[in-house]
């Protein structure tokens, strides 16, 4: 046939062309090319990673399958007073975890219900998560004591129940409970620091936790111990604070007592302060809080509210009422310091040589200021008067004209060398950074007159007491600490406190000025009730309104108090933020309060009185000769002398007296009268 030739079945053949053919078997290849590049760079890609970028990320893996790392939490540092008191402490205590796919299935029942009754949780809520059979760790109970983690692993040993947990651990606790909360501060559930020095030094109290690591087999259930390594924990280093434990309950006891008296309605700060080194020896702002038990509201009417609300409601104002119980007041909070503020205007005055301790002043009950009618604190009519008689009266018409004769420019460059523009720099968490003040530029006549008797300005209340820490060291603002050294876990010292001084800001016969007529305020000014028999004591007093305060009545009722004033060791400053009492004066309100912490203090410091001929005949007398005397005519005579008596015995009369007849002894004490004959005054004393 001369046609095309067909296939069987009638199908053409295609006719083959060498040129195509070669062209698909070349892109064929590049195809196999293309693919094994893509492949193999792939696994070259992977092998990159896995070798040098990332080479642990299997082996962690493998490590994770294969080992078991139980974190042992290690105990924060502790924390204590200058005096050796604990003030925190780490506590040994337990948490409960458990492996639920290790539980036998028949015991999971019995299980919830054990341990939801020694846990005090609920059932159902133990019982779903036991019943999570894949879940290889869940929290039952954090912080257990050993009674209830002992109950836990009897239990478990009674019936042979595997996969219950007892792991060690710590929590922090305060021995003294209720004492220096605002200060020392606080920590979350994790031991981290959230408040006062347990954030401040944070860092410090945090050790370095150890670990357990333990095999597991092919089922992921823990091998036996000896399969086991321990890398031990370290525990924080430890505090040694300034506060004196002594010292802060005689400030805490003293300004708590006021509180009460007064009806302070915004609490009260007080601070007592080595003047020599800034060392804060105490401090406190009442009411204070149990740092145990940080969120709960010490002010029950305040906690009465916050319970009646609900939803969101309750929780923001229970949020607020917790930040304002934990503030710091004494480092946080701005106040007007009234008429304290008078010495840093005194010793400016004095020392640029605008005034003299004699300059005299004229005080009419008021004076006019560019249009402004400024009164005289109670109305009061001081006439002609010194620079000392106008401190010792605490006269605002008498600062007024101190402050215009030291002028604008040189007020303010005082106040800022004083300190009272910046933070004091104290080693607390919430200092407030700056505080509230005139520039020189922006200070008219006026403003002048009313900053120079202490208003329109707001400081700090240790920004204050360390400014008259300065006006009676001879000069020196100090930088107030409280922490006086550190030791690790070794009990070796890393770091020692020294005192810091910022600046000169005095002379040291400017200061000796103001020493002595600090002392006048005391015996023959407003400060009277600051006085301390035995010492001689310096002092003003302070009561200033709150001006941003919508109640016009709102005062502050303060009092400084520096002991002894010859060679001055101790400040005390004590506020108190809006009295409702019989009066808001400073000197009446704060003044005694001041003078209970020094008559306690100053003795235990070794300072010891010296007391003049009048206070030793008001204060002291002879014990009189009781002895022979029925034991109620005895108990009579010696109250008619000033002293309490004490019998020891129910005979009829007194066979003998401690302390002995003729002995001089301070009126109030006890007189023991011994009415058997037997009693050992030396043996009772020991």
């Amino acid at each position: 046939m001369a046609g095309r030739r067909r296939e069987k079945g009638g199908a053409a053949r295609r006719p083959v062309v060498p040129a195509l053919d070669r062209h698909i078997r070349a892109r064929t290849r590049a195809f196999a090319a293309a693919v094994a590049a893509v492949c193999f760079g792939g696994l070259l890609a992977r092998l990159f990673v896995l070798q040098l970028l990332d080479p642990g990320g299997y082996a962690a893996r493998a490590a994770d399958q294969q080992l078991r790392d139980t974190v042992i939490p290690a105990p924060r540092g502790e924390i204590y007073s200058a005096d050796g008191t604990l003030l925190a402490a780490s506590e040994t205590c337990w948490t409960i975890r458990a492996a639920p796919r290790e539980l036998d299935d028949a015991l999971v029942a019995p299980a919830a219900a054990a341990l939801s009754e020694i846990l005090e949780l609920e059932e159902a809520e133990v019982l779903e998560l036991l019943s999570q059979r894949s879940s290889n760790d869940c929290l039952l109970r954090r912080r257990v004591d050993r009674e209830t983690a002992d109950a836990v692993r009897a239990w478990c040993q009674e019936n042979g129940a595997e996969g219950i947990r007892i792991r060690q651990d710590t929590r922090r606790v305060y021995p003294q409970g209720n004492f220096m909360g605002s200060l020392l501060g606080f920590t979350d559930v994790d031991n981290a620091g959230l408040w006062g020095l347990e954030l401040e030094y944070d860092e410090v109290l945090t050790g370095q936790n150890g670990r357990v690591l333990t095999a597991k087999n092919a089922w992921g259930y823990d091998m036996p111990a000896h399969y086991s390594t321990l890398v031990e924990a370290v525990p924080g280093s430890s505090l040694t604070l300034t506060i004196d434990a002594n010292i802060q309950h005689m400030l805490e006891s003293a300004v708590a007592a006021a509180v009460s008296e007064h009806n302070v309605a915004a609490r009260a700060v007080g601070i007592v302060m080595d003047v020599q080194t800034g060392a804060v020896l105490a401090m406190t702002t009442q009411p204070d809080y149990d740092p145990n038990t940080p969120r709960q509201i010490v002010d029950e009417e305040l906690r009465a509210e916050v319970d009646a609300l609900s939803g969101q409601a309750r929780t923001d104002a229970l949020q607020a009422a917790q930040q304002a119980q934990w503030r710091n007041k004494a480092i946080s909070d701005l106040y007007e310091p009234g008429s304290v503020f008078k010495l840093i205007t005194c010793a400016a005055a004095l020392d640029t040589g605008a005034v003299t301790p004699d300059s005299t002043f004229v005080c009419a009950g008021k004076i006019n200021v560019a249009g402004t009618r400024f009164r005289c604190a109670n109305g009061h009519v001081h006439g002609s008067e010194t620079l000392a008689q106008g401190l010792a009266a605490s006269c605002n018409p008498c600062f007024i004209q101190v402050g215009a004769r030291l002028g604008k420019q040189a007020f303010c460059d005082y106040f800022a060398a004083f300190g009272l523009r910046e933070a004091t720099g104290i080693d607390l968490p919430g200092e407030i950074k700056r505080s509230e003040y005139y520039t020189a530029d922006a200070m008219g006549p006026v403003e002048l007159a009313r900053c120079s008797f202490g208003q329109s300005s707001k400081v700090s209340y240790l920004q204050m007491l360390t400014a008259v820490a300065a006006v009676v060291n001879g000069g020196r603002l100090l930088q107030p600490y409280v922490v006086a050294g550190i030791t690790d876990a070794d009990g070796q010292a890393v770091y020692t406190a020294e005192p810091v001084v910022r600046r000169r800001v005095i002379s040291e016969e400017t200061s000796a000025a103001m020493r002595a007529m600090m002392e006048g305020v005391v015996t023959d000014g407003t400060g009277k009730n600051g006085a301390v028999a035995g010492y001689r004591i310096g002092g003003k007093t302070g009561t200033s309104q709150k001006l941003d305060s919508d109640d016009p009545a709102a005062r502050i009722a303060s009092y400084v108090a520096v002991a002894p004033i010859e060679e001055p060791r101790l400040a005390v400053l004590v506020c108190l933020d809006e009295p409702h009492s019989w009066t808001t004066s400073g000197g009446a309100l704060s003044g005694p309060v001041c003078a209970q912490v020094l008559r306690q203090a100053l003795p235990y410091l070794g300072i010891e009185p010296d007391y003049t001929e009048e206070e030793q005949q008001a204060l002291f007398a002879e014990v009189p000769d009781v002895t022979g005397w029925r034991a109620r005519a005895a108990g009579q005579k010696l109250r008619e002398y000033g002293f309490e008596s004490a019998v020891v015995g129910t005979q009829e009369r007194v066979q003998s007296q401690y302390p002995a007849a003729g002995t001089v002894a301070r009126k109030g004490s006890a007189v023991t009268l011994d009415t058997t004959g037997r009693y050992d005054a030396a043996a009772d004393s020991g």
